[in-house]
């Protein structure tokens, strides 16, 4: 209930305000979780929208279905970015990742695991059909995807849209499994971790990753740092804020 409410609600009440006060342009923030289970991979912005996995999912699902919708009667001009999975924080460890309670993304829990905060890492699911049984998920650089809002937000200033309502995936092209996203930080940071496999999680997909050639020719966007760049800059964000 709290997604639909915080997702859902607040969406109508943003558009009603943009209505009152005369603002036409809206970036949302979407998710590949409206793919759902994909047929294919790498995902493609025409990649059906399929049944949720999760309430979180619906919710966005939901959320382009009333942009579509009044994008179709109004002025109101918008871009979804439909985000894959942000990692990271900003260079200077001024802003990061706060997840409140226990984290449900990877990497906060990798370096809450790390700082002592979190005595063990779940694995949630080691028998998946990949090749080291751990699902796959295209990681992004937070910053990377807080660049792309910039670019999108230009391109609707500048009228470059060439409908009301544009999608784009946000993405590196590139799937990475869980085990390969653990070593990767224990390589990166020198730090080894405590982590276990735990039973899968329901509502989680096999493998998701991205066709990011729309976000890369369209928006002339395309993903600069590395998977260590974001597990370095993340660490360095959580050691800051637990004064380690």
């Amino acid at each position: 209930m709290l997604y639909y409410e915080n997702n859902i609600h607040t969406l109508v009440y943003l558009l009603q305000e943009c209505k009152s006060y005369g603002i036409d342009n809206f970036i949302f923030s979407s998710s590949c979780t409206v793919y759902g289970e994909p047929d294919n991979l790498p995902i493609t912005e025409d990649a059906p929208v399929k049944t949720a996995m999760s309430p979180y999912g619906n919710t966005k699902q939901i959320s382009e279905e009333i942009l579509q919708d009044v994008c179709a009667v109004s002025s109101l001009k918008t871009i979804s970015l439909r985000y894959f999975n942000p990692i990271g924080a900003h260079e200077t460890a001024e802003i990061g990742e706060l997840p409140v309670g226990v984290p449900q993304n990877l990497v906060p829990f990798i370096t809450q695991t790390a700082a002592g905060v979190r005595e063990q890492l779940s694995v949630f699911g080691g028998d998946y059909p990949t090749e080291d049984g751990s699902c796959i998920r295209d990681y992004i650089h937070v910053v990377d995807l807080a660049k792309a809002h910039v670019v999108a937000l230009e391109r609707l200033l500048k009228g470059e849209n060439e409908d009301n309502y544009e999608v784009f995936n946000l993405g590196t092209g590139r799937g990475s499994s869980v085990f390969e996203v653990i070593h990767a930080f224990e390589k990166s940071n020198q730090q080894k971790l405590n982590y276990k496999i735990v039973d899968r999680r329901p509502g989680d997909v096999i493998s998701v990753y991205a066709d990011t050639q729309k976000a890369n020719q369209v928006l002339g966007w395309k993903t600069e740092r590395s998977m260590e760049d974001a597990l370095v800059s993340a660490w360095k964000w959580e050691k800051k804020l637990r004064g380690l």
